[in-house]
């Protein structure tokens, strides 16, 4: 009689994906009480102290504590297929122009149409980021197919060209501050009404799961690709709005965060593998927990001031970023 075994590798990967959901949710609940207010599980108990407790709660700390897990999970989503369809590791949105261009439109957007609804210059922030992201596709063509490191280096000065520009036109018209804000990913600002468009990031992720094994397959190249049956520009030109509209939305409502979207698909791939429908669900789970711990740490160093996450993300990505650059140069393509 056949005997059944314990800890097969199924069970140990749905065991480590609940253990993953439970930290997660206790960093969430620990951002909850967290801060300048005071806000405690005593003084939403105490009925002299409850209705402004709950008011801090429900206007403040939760809104807080969605916007930052929905845009730490998307990011890491959103530079993970980039870096599928590039077929390059060290992509990802702040890497390939994608948010600088974003920034472009809101900026534009700002001098012409101040007055237009927020979703209204998301969506013109989004095309201007599929344009530069698709520009950015463009230029990796001219890059020998034997030099993964000049891709992120294309990158980075494509965006910083596009920053510049940015930058510049702000400065003639006054709007630095305005640009300093989406250049930084800053949740001090989050309450309830100006972060539900993130909300519209979790259909984005969710579509991208279940497209997951397309993206696995356009990763192979165009001939295989089509060898496969696959229609790789389409499925380019899918994952490119995906990665467009996540950039837009968090740019537009909270700013930039570097390197999120490089960091967690690597380093969860040294863990897992390269299997996008397996992977993926750890990917937002660490996203989301990383951009909540790099919050968190910023709200207590300097108490009762704040470190903005992208501040706390960025001098940690980027040291994450040197080592894969210069630690694990193999993995880049």
């Amino acid at each position: 009689m056949a005997t059944r075994r314990f800890g097969s590798p199924n069970g140990w990967a749905a065991g480590g994906l609940a253990a993953g959901l439970l930290a997660l949710l206790a960093l969430a609940v620990l951002s909850l009480f967290v801060g300048v207010a005071d806000l405690t599980p005593g003084r939403l108990l105490d009925p002299a102290t409850r209705e402004a407790a709950l008011v801090a709660l429900l206007e403040s700390r939760l809104p807080r504590t969605a916007a930052l897990m929905l845009a730490g999970s998307c990011l890491a989503i959103a530079g993970v297929i980039m870096q599928m369809l590039t077929r390059n590791r060290f992509v990802e949105p702040t890497t390939a122009g994608t948010t600088e261009a974003a920034g472009l439109g809101m900026l534009v957007m700002l001098l012409f149409f101040p007055g237009s609804p927020v979703v209204v210059k998301s969506l013109v922030a989004a095309g201007f980021a599929c344009a530069g992201t698709a520009l950015f596709l463009r230029l990796l063509r001219a890059i020998p197919p034997g030099s993964p490191l000049l891709v992120p280096l294309t990158g980075i000065m494509f965006g910083g060209i596009i920053g510049s520009l940015t930058a510049y036109i702000a400065h003639h018209y006054g709007l630095i501050q305005s640009l300093g804000a989406w250049r930084n990913g800053d949740f001090s600002v989050v309450i309830a009404g100006r972060y539900e468009l993130l909300w519209l990031t979790l259909a984005l992720s969710i579509l991208a799961y279940l497209a997951a094994d397309r993206f696995t397959i356009a990763g192979l190249g165009r001939d295989m690709s089509r060898n496969l049956g696959l229609d790789h520009g389409r499925t380019l030109a899918v994952g490119l709005v995906i990665v467009s509209l996540i950039s837009a939305l968090v740019v537009t409502t909270v700013g930039s965060i570097p390197f999120l979207g490089l960091v967690v698909p690597n380093l969860v791939s040294l863990a897992m593998g390269d299997n996008l429908r397996r992977s993926l669900p750890w990917m937002a789970i660490c996203g989301a927990g990383l951009v909540l711990a790099c919050d968190i740490a910023g709200r207590l160093i300097v108490a009762p001031y704040e470190i903005p996450a992208g501040t706390v993300f960025g001098v940690l990505g980027s040291l994450v970023f040197l080592y894969l650059l210069l630690g694990r140069p193999s993995r880049a393509g």
